[in-house]
């Protein structure tokens, strides 16, 4: 009889080792000023990005309707991580971007999502963690910025 974990362990492992990775992310940044910021407004903000969208581009790249990505907007807008504006190059369409606020978030989560490496470092050992990381690359697509993924798990 083979020692291996069953199949369906793998996928449960994978998911909580991403939840707890996410799970201490938030937690230190809201300790750092950011208590309203969610799991999904990382996934959002990243699709925003530095240059900024609209509601119809956003609602596309996270795999959401329109209606869906214009309702987390407002929900980020109320807590001050984005804005919206007229496209300098295009009166007629609206412009969501980051606020420094929204900005401020995720810098605040690079750093600790190297913060929360280092610990995985220290507790498995640094070859160990970077071996695992080559392994997780060559069984995944090699883009990860699969921004869609929260669409994903709540389609039907």
């Amino acid at each position: 009889m083979s020692s291996d974990a069953p199949g369906f362990e793998l996928p449960l492992r994978l998911l909580l080792a991403f939840r707890a990775l996410i799970d201490e992310l938030h937690a230190e940044l809201s300790r750092q000023g950011h208590p309203h910021i969610r799991p999904m407004h990382g996934f959002v903000m990243q699709a925003i990005g530095p240059a900024g969208t609209t509601a119809v581009e956003l609602g596309r790249a996270l795999g959401v309707s329109k209606q869906a990505a214009g309702k987390t907007v407002e929900s980020l807008e109320r807590v001050g991580y984005v804005e919206r504006a007229t496209d300098p190059h295009d009166s007629r369409r609206k412009i969501v971007r980051l606020t420094p606020y929204g900005m401020d978030a995720l810098h605040r989560s690079a750093r600790i999502f190297d913060e929360l490496r280092a610990r995985w470092a220290a507790e498995l050992g640094a070859e160990r963690l970077r071996a695992l990381e080559a392994d997780l690359r060559k069984v995944t697509p090699a883009n990860p910025w699969r921004l869609d993924t929260p669409a994903w798990f709540t389609s039907l």
